[in-house]
Formats: C-alpha cells, structure tokens, sequence
C-alpha cells in the first residue's frame, strides 16, 4: 500500500511541474507576440497612418463631411481585448474636416474644428490593420481608462 502512495505522489508532482511549465511556455510567447506586434507598428506606423485616412474617409463618416487631415501623436497605447483577447494598438490624432460641397455641413461654422480621438489599429494574423475606426474626444490613455471593460492595458 505505501509503494502505490508514493506512485500517486510522483505522479502528481510530475503533472504539477509539467503544468507549471505548459504555463510557463504560454506566457513567453504571449509576451513574445506582443513584443514583436509592438516592434512591427513601429516599422509600419507611417504606412498604417496612411491607411488609416483612407480607410476613414472611405466610411462615410460623419455625414457631410470629408477628412481632410490628421495630426498624428507619438504615444501609443498597446491593449489586449478583454473578450476575444486580440491586440491593438491605440494612437492619438488631430482630425481636421471640411464640408462636402451641397452638404448638410456646408456653411456650418464648427466643421473647421480640430477634433481629438485616437485612431484605432487591429494586430490580426501577424498583421497590423486598420478599418478606419476613431474613438472620438479620447486620446489613448483617456480610452483605455473610460473603456476598461473593453481593453486590457499591455505594459512594456
């Protein structure tokens, strides 16, 4: 009986240590992933600026207006989804707009107004991308904090 005791405690102790390594390992290349995502924005960051202007305009919005312009910060914000656990990257930007002739907006005196927001990219299959979107009246650290629910800050 006492050989079958300890049996059963080695056993445990190897699946404990087989787990803590199994851990271990997914940890680092979480954090090998990230650090590699970061490295890739930085290479990317005037390309994704770019894309992301266009991508922007070519949404439509806001309505009767036109982007003109983006201003961009050197901050960036690097977050975690908190529910499909995907990475982004959050930059603040100046948004300068001008009314679409025979618009809505045409004449209105607020369309020449700088805007803040950050500007929103997506890391996806070893890719940085953008679809235009703008968290409008937040500069990153302002959207991290108010939209916590959603975004996990990553810390490098």
């Amino acid at each position: 009986m006492l050989q079958y005791w300890w049996v059963l405690v080695v056993v445990i102790g190897v699946v404990a240590i087989a787990w803590a390594l199994g851990r271990t390992a997914k940890t680092f290349g979480r954090e090998m992933r990230h650090e590699r995502a970061r490295e890739l924005f930085k290479l990317q960051r005037e390309r994704l600026e770019a894309h992301f202007l266009q991508a922007a305009a070519a949404t439509g919005k806001p309505r009767g207006l036109r982007w003109k312009d983006c201003q961009w910060e050197n901050q960036v914000e690097f977050v975690r989804d908190r529910e499909t656990g995907d990475l982004s990257a959050l930059v603040g930007v100046t948004i300068q707009f001008e009314a679409i002739e025979g618009g809505d907006m045409e004449g209105v005196a607020a369309v020449g107004n700088l805007r803040h927001a950050s500007a929103v990219f997506a890391f996806r299959n070893d890719h940085w991308l953008t679809a235009g979107k703008a968290l409008f009246n937040m500069f990153p650290t302002e959207a991290v904090e108010k939209l916590d629910s959603q975004y996990e800050r990553l810390a490098f």
